[in-house]
């Protein structure tokens, strides 16, 4: 066992790692409110802009669980420094691009190059910094994850709406190569074990068919209408198939491409399921609250942003403490603290009405931020708790590869469960307005200005707004017994959590 590898400079490292994963985390996100004005400009219905999202997310899920392979293959500082070049090369390529069809498949390679950078961060951080101090790390990551995905939507707003929309992808290329540059110089020195591993085909293909097709279905399934679509019906059919192959294979194979059996050690499995759960219920509300600020009360995307945004503040004034003090108490105890805010703000959630304020709708996503701030650091911490060093790429890779599909199930989830219900809801109010009814009459005259028509219609609107708010306010009910339900997942682990000194980076 060799001694740990330090860095030059510690504090320069970690911001070039930082700001990698800043960018790659932010480029989620941040593409999403200048959709309307791709389209327009680059002559496409709004329909087919989503594939600017649905590219670069497949993309980024089949290359996201082939971290721990492509880390043995290349080394972890190596496969950084070239994620986070190219990372900044298909931006450029993305930000010139003069159709639909190169900006999708410059997303695609922009997706395919991010997957890795996230995990290797995490793992690339870990390995410099000292056991004692490891919290602090993952703490500082954890923060990024958290602010980078509400900064994307404003800064994408700012950015369309006052100089023009490719420079939402020109900003990633001095990030990008500063913080491939400042990481290549500050870990030049560090020593790793790199091996040929024989490439896994029928994994690959199988995991490319398999999740591709099912990133796909996914994305594209409230626009299709579900298994209402044929093309949704085969592409679900396709899936099963490559992922049912893939499962059977990698299980069985000497050198599978995906290390499938990192699901013997305990903290990793509980803290993974943990960490789905969370962020799969943390993305529904990160989606939903902004959807029903926009389309129920009328907020325009950049005030929408400014109301989400609070959520952010807490995580950013804690990280230190976090950091520095986590370790000295039981993190089941902490993560349970965090479910159990996060609850408390959906419960909270599940009372708003149309009327309510600006002030309300921000002060409940500060208090959220403590829950956020608390969750984490902790998660991250116990599931890479009882991994080997040499296994904590593959490992943070394949949690990476779960939690981003348990987002993208919860974001299909969340908006076919909201329309579904306000449709329901719909109905049930509609029922009390009928032509037999005189007081029903009466207020459609009176609202109509004696126009039968034109009353109807405003009454209509504001049933549909009713049924949308009742739909939301279910939804966040349900959340919040998830996250009380999270309390009981996260003490299935076991202590100790404190992060192995192993060997070091990079051996066996």
């Amino acid at each position: 066992m060799t001694a740990q590898f330090r860095p030059p400079n510690l504090a320069l490292s970690t911001i070039g790692l930082s700001l990698a994963t800043f960018m790659q985390v932010l480029d989620t996100t941040i593409a999403n409110v200048s959709l309307p004005t791709i389209a327009g400009n680059l002559g496409v219905s709004n329909n087919q802009s989503t594939w600017v999202i649905t590219s670069f997310a497949v993309s980024m899920a089949i290359s996201l669980p082939l971290t721990g392979f492509l880390t043995r293959r290349f080394g972890e500082v190596k496969l950084f420094v070239w994620s986070t070049l190219l990372f900044a090369l298909t931006s450029f390529l993305c930000g010139i691009s003069q159709s639909m069809g190169m900006l999708i498949v410059f997303r695609a390679l922009q997706g395919a190059v991010a997957g890795p950078m996230y995990p290797i961060t995490q793992s690339l951080l870990i390995s410099i910094y000292p056991p004692a101090k490891r919290g602090m790390a993952l703490a500082l990551l954890a923060m990024v994850t958290v602010v980078a995905p509400i900064a994307g939507p404003i800064l994408g707003g700012l950015i369309t709406d006052n100089y023009s929309w490719p420079w939402i992808f020109f900003i990633n290329v001095p990030i990008g190569i500063f913080a491939s540059m400042v990481v290549a110089n500050q870990l030049r020195g560090k020593a790793e074990k790199t091996e040929r591993p024989k490439i896994d085909y029928v994994g690959l293909i199988t995991l490319i068919i398999g999740v591709g097709a099912l990133q796909i279905v996914l994305d594209k399934g409230n626009d299709e209408d579900w298994f209402n679509s044929t093309f949704i019906i085969v592409t679900s059919i396709v899936s099963a198939i490559g992922i049912a192959i893939f499962l059977i294979w990698e299980l069985t194979d000497k050198d599978p491409i995906v290390n499938l059996k990192l699901f013997r050690h305990r903290n990793f499995t509980a803290g993974t399921i943990a960490l789905i759960l969370a962020y799969a219920a943390f993305f529904a509300i990160g989606l939903l609250v902004p959807l029903w600020l926009q389309r129920n009360l009328g907020y325009t995307s950049t005030w929408a942003g400014y109301a989400t945004a609070p959520l952010g503040v807490i995580p950013v004034l804690l990280t230190f403490f976090v950091g520095k003090y986590a370790a000295r108490v039981d993190l089941r105890l902490l993560a349970s603290v965090a479910f159990v805010v996060m609850a408390l703000t959906c419960f909270m959630r599940s009372d708003f009405f149309i009327g309510i304020d600006f002030n309300h709708v921000a002060m409940v996503q500060l208090i959220q931020g403590f829950g956020v701030a608390l969750f984490f650091m902790p998660i991250l911490t116990i599931l890479l708790s009882d991994l080997q060093q040499n296994e904590i790429a593959a490992g943070s890779g394949l949690a990476t590869f779960l939690r981003t599909l348990g987002g993208s199930f919860s974001a299909s989830l969340t908006t076919l469960l909201w329309e579904r219900r306000a449709v329901s809801h719909h109905e049930q109010l509609a029922e009390h307005i009928t032509a037999y009814s005189p007081t029903s009459q009466a207020a459609i005259s009176q609202i109509g200005q004696g126009n039968p028509q034109v009353g109807a219609s405003v009454i209509n609107d504001m049933i549909t707004q009713q049924g949308y708010q009742i739909s939301f306010n279910e939804v966040f009910h349900a959340l919040g017994w998830v996250f009380i339900g999270l309390v009981f997942v996260i003490w299935l682990a076991k202590p100790p959590f404190g992060a192995k000194a192993g060997p070091a980076a990079g051996g066996h």
